[in-house]
C-alpha cells in the first residue's frame, strides 16, 4: 500500500473508532454501552472549553500545531457526519472528465474570524447562545438526538411488533418521550445545511461558520505537517483541487491552503504523478507552493484588526446585556422559571455553560429531561430542563450529571442528590379532587420519596395533601402523577438557585420479642 493512500486509510479508520461509539452512545435507548463511553464527549473542543478541561484544550491545539486540523475530519462527529454524507451523495455519481464538484474558492477569512471574535466575547460574557447554535458537538448531538434516535426507535419498534406476532418476545416497544417540537426543528435545519452546504461546497459550514474550525485554522496555518505540492512532479491536471471537499487546493497555482485543510488526505490519494507530499514542513526548504500564498499574511492582518474592532464593539454591548439576563433574586410569576437538574447549581450557571448538545436528554432513564422551545425565552432556548409531564427524576440517579461534558451538570454523589432542592412542590387546594369532588386521592403523597408530601384529615374520613417545603427537593414526583388535568393540583416551581433540603427522619425500628413460632 502507498504511504499516501494508508494516510487516508488510517484516518478513515480513527474517524469511525472515534464517530462510532460517540453515535451509538446517543442512539442507545437499551442502555447498552458503558456510561464511561461519554468520555468520547469530553474531548469535543468547546465542551472542553466550556468544561474547563484545559489539558484537553491543550492537547488539541497542539496536535493541531502538529498535525494539522486532522481533529476535524477524525475527532469531531459533525465533521464525520459531513463525510458520511458527502460519501453518499457520491454514489452512482460520475462527473464528466473536466467537470469538477469541488473547485478552489478564496477564504471567507474576515467574516469567519469575525464570528469567532464575537462568538468568544459573547460566550465569555456569558450569552453562550450563538455558540451553541454553531458548535458541531452541539449542533451533531442535536440531530443524533431528535432525528437519528427517534428513527431507530422506530426501527426498533417496527421490528419487535413482527417478532411478537411471530410470538418472539426479544425485542420490546419502547416509547419516543425526549423530543420536543423545537429540537425537532433545530435537528432539521442544521441537517439540511450540512447536506446542502457538503453537496454544493463541501466543508463550507467547517470552514466558514463553525467558531472551532477559525480557531484550529489560525493554529493550522503554522503545523509542522503540512501538504505540499512538488512543482517538478505536478503537471496541473487539478484532480487533487476536484477531490479537496474543503476547497483548499489552488490546482492551477499549485498552492494548499492548511487554515481550511481538514486533513483528510484525499488528495493525496488521488494524485497520480505523486506530486503531494505530506511531511514536516522545514524539511527540504521551501518550495515555490508553500510560498505562493505570501499574500495570505496580510490578508490575516486585516481580519485580525477586523475581529479587533469587533470584539471591542460587542464587549460592552454583551456585558451591559449579561447584566441585564442575571437574576435579581426577584420572583416574576409571570415569567416561568425552568427547573434545571440536580447539580446545575442555578439557572444563570446553567445558561452559561450548557451547549444543548442534548447527550443527557438521551441518558436520562426516567425521560424527565426535555429540550425547551420559547415557553422560557429566547436564553434558554434547546436547553434541557424537567418536564414533569409524565414523569419524575428518580430520587438516587445521577446519570445526567455524570454524563454531561461541559459540566454544566456538575457530577454530584448519590448522597448529594437527596439534599439538593432544584424546586418546590406547591399545593393547589382548589383544584384538588378531594377538595372539589370530596373523593380519596392521596397518589401524590404515595409518590413522594422524602415524604414532604403527606396526608393530613381533611372532612370526615377524607385527608388532603399538605407539602413540608423543607423536606422537598422537586424531584417532581407528586406532579407527575397528580390525575387533574389540565392545571394539576400540585406544580413543582423552580429555585433559580438550588437550596439545601433537609434530610428525611428515619424512623427507629420497633424492636419485637419472638417466641416460639412467632404467632
Amino acid at each position: 500500500m502507498k504511504k499516501n493512500h494508508f494516510l487516508k486509510v488510517l484516518r478513515v479508520i480513527l474517524a469511525i473508532l472515534f464517530f462510532g461509539p460517540v453515535l451509538v452512545f446517543f442512539l442507545d435507548f437499551a442502555d447498552v454501552l458503558p456510561d464511561r463511553t461519554h468520555i468520547l464527549a469530553e474531548i469535543q473542543l468547546i465542551p472542553a472549553i466550556f468544561g474547563s478541561l484545559y489539558a484537553v484544550v491543550g492537547v488539541l491545539l497542539l496536535l493541531t500545531l502538529a498535525f494539522g486540523r486532522i481533529y476535524c475530519s477524525v475527532i469531531c462527529p459533525a465533521g464525520v457526519l459531513q463525510d458520511v454524507i458527502n460519501r453518499i451523495f457520491c454514489i452512482g455519481k460520475k462527473k464528466p472528465k473536466g467537470v469538477f464538484r469541488f473547485h478552489y474558492h478564496k477564504p471567507l477569512n474576515l467574516f469567519r474570524y469575525i464570528l469567532l471574535g464575537v462568538t468568544a466575547v459573547l460566550a465569555v460574557s456569558g450569552l453562550t447562545e450563538l455558540c451553541m447554535l454553531l458548535d458541531p458537538y452541539s449542533n451533531f448531538g442535536r440531530v443524533a438526538a431528535s432525528l437519528f434516535r427517534p428513527a431507530v426507535i422506530w426501527g426498533n419498534n417496527l421490528l419487535a411488533s413482527i417478532l411478537n406476532s411471530m410470538g418472539n418476545y426479544t425485542l420490546y416497544h419502547t416509547s419516543i418521550t425526549s423530543i420536543t417540537i423545537g429540537s425537532l426543528i433545530a435537528a432539521g435545519v442544521i441537517l439540511v445545511l450540512f447536506i446542502v452546504t457538503v453537496s454544493l461546497r463541501g466543508r463550507l459550514f467547517c470552514n466558514s461558520l463553525c467558531p472551532v474550525g477559525a480557531l484550529l485554522g489560525a493554529v493550522s496555518r503554522f503545523s509542522l505537517f503540512r501538504i505540499v505540492i512538488d512543482p517538478g512532479k505536478c503537471n496541473h491536471c487539478r484532480t487533487c483541487e476536484r477531490t479537496c471537499k474543503a476547497e483548499a487546493i489552488h490546482g492551477k497555482l499549485a498552492k494548499v491552503d492548511m487554515s481550511r485543510c481538514v486533513g483528510c488526505f484525499n488528495c493525496l490519494s488521488s494524485c497520480r504523478q505523486n506530486a503531494l507530499k505530506y511531511r514536516l514542513f522545514f524539511l527540504h526548504g521551501t518550495t515555490a507552493s508553500e510560498t505562493a500564498g505570501a499574500d495570505v499574511p496580510s490578508k490575516s492582518r486585516r481580519a485580525f484588526i477586523a475581529t479587533g474592532a469587533a470584539i471591542a464593539a460587542t464587549a460592552p454591548v454583551a456585558f451591559l446585556q449579561a447584566k441585564s439576563h442575571q437574576y435579581d433574586g426577584a420572583d416574576d410569576n409571570n415569567k416561568p422559571t425552568p427547573v434545571t437538574p440536580p447539580g446545575s447549581l442555578s439557572l444563570e450557571r446553567f445558561k452559561d455553560r450548557c451547549t444543548a448538545c442534548h447527550l443527557c436528554v438521551t441518558q436520562c432513564p426516567s425521560h424527565v429531561l426535555r429540550p425547551a422551545g420559547l415557553e422560557y425565552g429566547f436564553g434558554f432556548l434547546l436547553r434541557p430542563h424537567m418536564a414533569y409531564i409524565d414523569s419524575y427524576c428518580n430520587y438516587e440517579c445521577t446519570v445526567c450529571a455524570d454524563v454531561c461534558p461541559t459540566s454544566a451538570i456538575k457530577p454530584i454523589t448519590v448522597e448529594e442528590k437527596k439534599t439538593t432542592q432544584i424546586g418546590i412542590a406547591y399545593f393547589y387546594e382548589d383544584r384538588c379532587v378531594v377538595s372539589v369532588k370530596d373523593q380519596d386521592c392521596g397518589a401524590c403523597s404515595e409518590h413522594c420519596p422524602t415524604q414532604a408530601v403527606h396526608m393530613i384529615p381533611y372532612k370526615g374520613t377524607l385527608t388532603i395533601p399538605k407539602v413540608e417545603a423543607e423536606l422537598c427537593v422537586g424531584c417532581g414526583g407528586c406532579e407527575s402523577i397528580c390525575p387533574v388535568r389540565p392545571d394539576r393540583a400540585i406544580i413543582v416551581k423552580a429555585h433559580p438557585v438550588h437550596q439545601l433540603a433537609e434530610k428525611p427522619k428515619e424512623e427507629e425500628a420497633i424492636k419485637v420479642d419472638v417466641s416460639e413460632f412467632g404467632f
